[in-house]
């Protein structure tokens, strides 16, 4: 575990919807990560960090922008390997994120070569280095978070598809809710250390519900009922290739061990439907995509950074059972834990 102290994120203000899409990432990273769309100041990277500390290594690297290829992937060193008659690999920051979070602001402004090698490792779990016929393999699984502001330029379809998970974040934020973070921000910057103390009971409660629905996560059935329906509704939201289809099954999936269900259920495909299709939605809007033949209620609109009320920010996400909504029924995203 990392000794660095990050601001926990049991104590973030709202962004319900982009935490649960975290958790949901950490619990399968085989989802693919998560592509965050916002302005500045929206607190992408705080949320990023918070995440480290849910995960077993609490490692979190971040990629700087200028970043070369060798800095990513590492380097072989073939002076060593005639010499000594091996190659010396020396670790890039794929191979530092292994186990954490790898970091990645401004995504879309990294070379496209750059983020389609990011990916491919990504979806891989491993990193391979080749020179000059000489070749080193090692593991790089992480939780892959790129941050973006879409008035600085746009990620080339091909590679925004690649992101598992899409949350756009607004900048818009309620008076009480500025004034919460404002707070909570200044109380962390003046003791991280009793901060982080005070916060310690809602945070091991998360990072145990998070380790809970990674353990009951393969006894969940990737059912064909389930991937019927998805399939009919990636189909219906006319999105391009297969990915869609996968993406969502895994985080459906995912979410139904989040809750602690069993199997998965119409709620857990609601739950994350806007997550999958979002970024690769050609035509329809969500509240237009027909489910099975019936119409599903329109989605509410993805609320702004602390915009939640007051009440749901102060509730208890550190239950690991959820009450289960009615078939078809609109998800409402869990609260996030009681300040002490």
């Amino acid at each position: 575990m990392s000794d660095i102290l990050h601001f926990p994120l049991a104590a973030v203000v709202g962004a319900d919807e982009l935490k649960l899409a975290l958790c949901l990432t950490a619990i399968d990273p085989k989802i693919g990560g998560v592509l965050i769309e916002g302005p500045r100041g929206m607190a992408k990277s705080t949320l990023a960090r918070g995440l480290a500390d849910l995960l077993a290594s609490g490692q979190f690297v971040t990629l700087p922008l200028g970043a070369t290829e060798e800095r990513l992937v590492g380097t072989l060193d073939l002076d060593a390997a005639l010499s000594q008659g091996r190659a010396q690999f020396s670790p890039g920051v794929l191979a530092k994120a292994h186990g954490g979070v790898l970091y990645v602001d401004e995504v879309n402004l990294l070379p496209d070569h750059l983020v389609d090698l990011l990916l491919d490792v990504a979806a891989s779990g491993t990193n391979l280095v080749e020179r000059d016929g000489i070749s080193h393999r090692h593991p790089a699984r992480f939780v892959l978070i790129g941050t973006m502001n879409p008035e600085e330029g746009e990620l080339r379809p091909q590679l925004l598809d690649r992101f598992g998970l899409n949350v756009a974040l607004s900048g818009q934020t309620l008076p009480a809710e500025r004034g919460q973070i404002i707070r909570r921000r200044l109380d962390y910057d003046s003791d991280p250390l009793a901060f982080c103390a005070q916060w310690q009971t809602r945070q091991d409660a998360l990072r145990q519900r998070c380790d809970q629905a990674r353990q009951l996560l393969e006894s969940i059935a990737l059912d064909d009922q389930t991937l019927q329906t998805i399939t009919e509704r990636c189909f219906a939201a006319d999105v391009d290739g297969m990915r869609a289809d996968l993406v969502w099954l895994r985080a459906a999936r995912a979410h139904a061990a989040w809750r602690g269900g069993r199997e998965i259920e119409e709620q857990d495909i609601d739950a994350v439907a806007e997550f999958a299709l979002r970024h690769r939605r050609r035509q329809l809007p969500l509240s237009q995509v027909p489910d099975q033949g019936q119409q599903p209620e329109p989605p509410t609109a993805q609320a702004p950074q602390g915009s939640t009320s007051t009440e749901q920010d102060e509730g208890n996400w550190g239950e690991l059972s959820a009450q289960a909504m009615p078939s078809g029924a609109r998800r409402e995203v869990p609260s996030w834990p009681k300040k002490p």
